[in-house]
């Protein structure tokens, strides 16, 4: 069966980035942000994590924005849902300048525009823990657009994350194709690759990866935009 569309993840992807020090630079700017209101950096940070656990955990059962607002509102208190606004002008403004803790890559642009010229069709498949708005900002950074990709993922849209197969069974039914007419392009082995016991290809890139339970990765297609790009030229 021939391949039909490629998905990228963006972080530590197509936008390259530790991500511990994407994180921890992010988290501080947000913590500032929040401090005039009364937020702790530590119990803000904490609650933030584990919201974000709640996103991970969810099944479908509402949006990855509700699961995260309704746990997050459960640590901190009610009140915090009236300071949405500040988070949103918080990714609006103040997290522009987190794109100093990345490090685009003119490599990235050029793999989604050769899949693009190749006749596959490209979809943004990030983990979606984070608002469109802070979502459109990221693209931007790697140097993309959001006209680059036919479908992009975000926490007010979907009902559950990665490594949860239905993140990308609901792709699937949204792009209708199937899985072996699909690459999953991603830099983390539990996260990207596990698209692989759908049916998907995988390719994993290797730059930025990360491997936090320390899986054998052996058997993926692997390399960085280069190899990947020789890699997409000969699928089919």
């Amino acid at each position: 069966m021939s391949i039909k569309a490629v998905l990228f993840d963006l972080d530590g992807t197509l936008l390259p980035m530790n991500m511990d020090d994407f994180t921890t630079g992010y988290f501080g700017m947000l913590a500032k942000k929040l401090a005039p209101y009364g937020y702790e950096p530590k119990s803000l940070v904490d609650a933030i994590w584990t919201g974000t656990a709640a996103m991970v955990k969810n099944n479908q059962e509402c949006t990855n924005e509700d699961a995260f607002w309704k746990k997050f509102a459960e640590i901190l208190g009610e009140h915090v849902l009236e300071h949405k606004p500040i988070f949103e002008d918080f990714y609006a403004n103040d997290f522009q300048k987190a794109i100093q803790f990345c490090y685009p890559t003119e490599l990235a642009n050029e793999s989604v525009k050769l899949c693009k010229r190749l006749g596959f069709r490209t979809i943004l498949a990030t983990n979606p823990i984070f608002p469109d708005i802070a979502t459109r900002s990221r693209i931007k950074w790697a140097g993309l657009d959001i006209s680059d990709f036919e479908l992009y993922t975000t926490y007010e849209k979907e009902t559950s994350c990665k490594p949860n197969l239905a993140y990308y069974q609901s792709i699937l039914e949204r792009i209708g194709l199937k899985a072996e007419e699909c690459v999953m392009v991603g830099n983390d082995v539990a996260e990207d690759m596990i698209a692989s016991k759908l049916g998907m290809k995988v390719f994993l890139i290797t730059e930025y990866m990360l491997n936090k339970k320390n899986e054998d990765y052996s058997m993926y297609p692997q390399g960085d935009f280069k190899q990947f790009m020789e890699w997409i030229a000969q699928i089919n």
